[in-house]
């Protein structure tokens, strides 16, 4: 049989040289996970990469109170200390006579909280005054600062993790300003009571009309921010005028208020498409990685199958007012990157819309909140899991609701193969650690086997396939054994290639501990 021109090209001396010169990575005892290809040389045999979509589970919180109205969402929740956090934006919209009416309440950031990222509550704070009561979760309400006029309905909300940011200044948000156009810097000593951190806003060329967020980034001891822009917007005097799709951008600051190297993201295998929320976070269990959870819109236009769609009347009435708002729809993607502005998105849905039923399939639905908590396991003694929340029924009905979704450990993307086997190579690696584990699933009939190869790709005496036994089970993080044991600090620090090998398996991440 011919060899393929591929083929031939992998086998000449050329390619190996310059394959085998590949600087290796050095990835210390820091966890990999398959979201992105930067650490995998080859797949062969049957195995490739799946993007895994989180589960639906049960609705955690009810947008129903009076000053919540029919459009909360754009959510940010995280882990703080034992305790759940979640700030959102209270909206209330409806449609009269072919016109979107926003006139029952302004735009509100509420707070929930909760012991266990599960059950949530809303507590009555007493801070923001609504209809003549304090008894109510709002947390900010619009503002004027000697002519800047703050829109609290477009909250992205953090616990900043700089080593010397001030106790005053514990948790951070950014907050669109109606007026002048930008965005505005607040801060909280307890996340309940917000003070103008800076007095004007810090980032004014963008869109803005969405979620847009900042966070600190170890990696570069640095802030970042990330916002919804246009790819052809641009300033005209003093306005900034949108052209082009929607689109993210990002910039890097030391301070939160002087941001600098603004550049829209670069996606690396990926088509130009409408993005509107961002959900950019350092992943907590491999904070070197940058996962994003953008939202994709997608402008259907009427049809049967539009028609056929779920709460029909409500669509019809938010096309009198705008065709998009009818059959505009929505969905959760899933991105990654190393470096903050190249990224691996994957053109798949993560959260698509799922089955059709009252409150989906519409504008506003499967916008993911803002950040991932680890919670306990939706099976009794199973190990710890990843919760994510979406929204739906978001302007329809009484008001939209919160639903919670789960995902195992690491588990956004696997390499995967059938039980006729398949193999992952990955590139040249540098580790610092005493032992191998993995993340993985096997079948029953199924298994894992890794080989520890030299940078040449020979095996290394005792780490060879032939000297690992066939690992099977399921486990967030199993120890790799060879018939000499599992040490492998003699091995620390030297070039080595592993060589994964599935059968009817998945494997999610790896790390060497």
């Amino acid at each position: 049989m011919t060899a393929s021109p591929v083929a031939r090209l992998v086998a000449s001396p050329l390619f190996l040289a310059a394959h085998l010169a590949a600087a290796p990575v050095e990835i210390g005892d820091r966890r990999e996970l398959f979201v992105d290809d930067a650490l995998i040389e080859s797949l062969s045999g049957g195995a490739r990469l799946v993007l895994h979509e989180p589960i639906p589970r049960e609705i955690v919180l009810e947008h129903d109170a009076p000053w919540e109205g029919t459009g909360s969402g754009y959510h940010s929740v995280f882990e703080d200390g034992g305790k759940f956090r979640l700030y959102y934006k209270a909206w209330h919209l409806e449609v009269t006579d072919g016109k979107v009416d926003t006139g029952t309440h302004p735009l509100f950031c509420c707070y929930a909280e909760s012991d266990d990222g599960l059950v949530w509550r809303k507590p009555e704070l007493g801070i923001v005054e609504f209809q003549g009561s304090k008894d109510n979760n709002i947390v900010l309400a619009p503002e004027t600062f000697d002519g800047v006029k703050s829109d609290p309905g477009h909250p992205a909300v953090f616990l900043d993790e700089h080593p010397d940011c001030p106790p005053e200044a514990r948790y951070k948000a950014i907050i669109r300003s109606a007026k002048p156009h930008g965005l505005l810097l607040f801060q909280s000593p307890d996340g309940l009571r917000w003070s103008l951190a800076h007095p004007g806003p810090v980032i004014t060329e963008g869109a803005f009309d969405s979620q847009n967020l900042a966070f600190y980034d170890p990696n570069i001891q640095a802030y970042r921010a990330y916002w919804r822009t246009f790819s052809g917007g641009r300033t005209d005097g003093d306005v900034w005028k949108p052209s082009g799709n929607r689109a993210i951008r990002t910039a890097v600051s030391k301070d939160l208020v002087q941001w600098e190297d603004a550049r829209d993201l670069r996606y690396l295998d990926s088509p130009d498409e409408q993005l509107y929320t961002n959900g950019v976070t350092p992943y907590f269990r491999a904070p070197h990685l940058l996962l994003g959870f953008p939202t994709r819109y997608v402008e259907r236009g009427w049809s049967d199958s539009m028609r056929a769609l779920p709460d029909l009347a409500d669509r019809e009435a938010r096309a009198a007012a705008s065709e998009r708002y009818g059959t505009a729809l929505t969905e959760g993607l899933l991105m990654a990157s190393r470096d903050g502005v190249a990224f691996k998105r994957w053109n798949e849905a993560f959260l698509r819309p799922g089955p059709e039923r009252e409150g989906t399939w519409h504008y506003g639905h499967q916008y993911l909140a803002w950040g991932l908590v680890q919670t306990r396991s939706s099976l009794e003694g199973g190990p710890d899991e990843l919760s994510l929340y979406a929204t739906e029924s978001y302007w329809t009905g009484r008001g939209s609701r919160l639903r919670r979704y789960s995902l195992r450990l690491d588990g956004f993307v696997s390499a995967k193969a059938p039980l006729s086997g398949g193999e992952l190579l990955t590139k040249p690696l540098v580790f610092s650690g005493k032992e191998l584990g993995v993340n993985f699933a096997s079948s029953a009939a199924g298994d894992i086997r890794v080989e520890i190869q030299d940078e040449a790709g020979k095996a290394l005496p005792g780490f060879s396939l032939e000297d690992c036994p066939p690992m099977f089970g399921d486990s967030v993080e199993r120890g790799v054994a060879w018939d000499k044991g599992a040490e492998l600090s003699g091995l620390a620090g030297r070039t080595v290639r592993l060589r994964f090998v599935l059968r009817d398996a998945d494997l999610y991440a790896y790390r060497f501990r």
